[in-house]
């Protein structure tokens, strides 16, 4: 389907938020490009024709090695946010009440290495728009805005 003229749709990502022991899973990104060496959650582009729940599900398994049901998500936070290069774009993060599995490294040729976290006591340096959903998240906002003038 073809948007129509005018008509702008922005490039949409799906987060998870996983919080095990108030301590919050990150991950430290590598060769994708962006922000190569800087901390996130899980997530990624939405697929074509993929759902909100069953993009966030399926990151899970692709970047941890974890099944999560996608009824077990729940919406947390959406984040309007600029990147740098003046793209716009939708974050939507999704925490997780459980899921089956550990936790691993399962693409290790895009991230080097994941660890836990506070929520109040995160690295230094995390995606901004991420640092601005975790914090969101953290206070119970469920709207933010990120790297807007």
């Amino acid at each position: 389907m073809s948007t129509p003229a005018g008509i702008f749709r922005p490039h949409v990502g799906v987060h998870l938020i996983l919080v095990e022991h108030s301590k919050v899973l990150m991950l430290q990104r590598a060769n994708t490009g962006f922000a190569d060496g800087i901390w996130s959650v899980p997530g990624g582009c939405l697929d074509e024709g993929e759902s909100l729940l069953a993009g966030a599900a399926r990151e899970a398994l692709e970047e941890l090695g974890i099944l999560i049901d996608p009824a077990d998500l729940r919406f947390v936070h959406l984040c309007h946010h600029a990147d740098p290069d003046g793209q716009a774009r939708i974050g939507v993060f999704f925490a997780a009440r459980w899921w089956k599995g550990i936790p691993s490294n399962a693409e290790p040729g895009k991230c080097s290495k994941i660890d836990w976290f506070t929520l109040g006591d995160l690295p230094d340096e995390v995606v901004t728009y991420i640092r601005t959903g975790i914090d969101a998240y953290a206070r119970g906002d469920t709207f933010s805005l990120d790297g807007w003038a």
